[in-house]
């Protein structure tokens, strides 16, 4: 069933399908932007988490070679 439309109903269409292509472009692009948002803050959270685990372990590495020092003073 093919219908025929004017001329102009014909170049209203086509400019619709643009404006909705151009708005769901949009979407997209900023769909990947949260996602690669997203990414990131997993990202740097994974690392303040790696950083603070080393810091603790290094911090608790030096107590206990304080301890010891300590020990062998006495």
């Amino acid at each position: 069933m093919t219908e025929t439309y004017s001329k102009s109903r014909q170049q209203a269409e086509i400019a619709f399908g643009n404006v909705q292509s151009q708005f769901f472009s949009k979407n997209n692009a900023v769909e990947e932007l949260q996602s690669e948002e997203h990414a990131r803050e997993a990202k740097t959270l994974r690392l303040r988490e790696a950083r603070l685990a080393k810091e603790q372990a290094e911090r608790m590495s030096a107590t206990a070679a304080l301890v010891a020092k300590r020990a062998k003073a006495r």
